[in-house]
């Protein structure tokens, strides 16, 4: 699976913007997906996951309530949308693709790095004051 995310760009602190992920090669019906993001000097972080068919999300506290992840499987699509944005959420943002389903029992593994098979190359998000 190739994954290419983009709509990154320079905002302003409260601005709106929404973040894609679009993929080739196979469809992904199949992954669970996830967005994770990486700041300057600061390990990749956990931003937001969501399961096969898109009934089951979950959010890092941090953007809880701000940004919502969903899906488009026709589309071969994941997306991010991203809310009421703060300096704090500057950083470059990557997808990923995770061959086992999101489950209520194991939702807090869709934090873990190692358990995505795939990504993207990522894209950078500017949040000015």
């Amino acid at each position: 699976v190739q994954l290419q995310a983009f709509g990154g760009g320079l905002v302003q602190a409260g601005d709106s913007l929404r973040l894609s992920c679009s993929a080739s090669g196979r469809g992904l019906e199949n992954y669970a997906m996830g967005w994770f993001r990486q700041a300057p000097g600061k390990e990749r972080e956990f931003v937001a996951a969501i399961g096969w068919s898109g009934g089951l999300t979950y959010y890092a506290d941090s953007v809880q309530g701000r940004f919502a992840i969903s899906r488009d499987n026709a589309k071969n699509a994941v997306y991010l949308q991203m809310n009421g944005l703060k300096p704090d959420d500057t950083a470059v943002y990557y997808c990923a693709a995770d061959p086992e389903d999101l489950t209520w029992a194991t939702i807090t593994s869709a934090e873990i790095v190692l358990d995505y098979h795939y990504w993207g190359q990522g894209t950078l998000v500017t949040v000015s004051s």
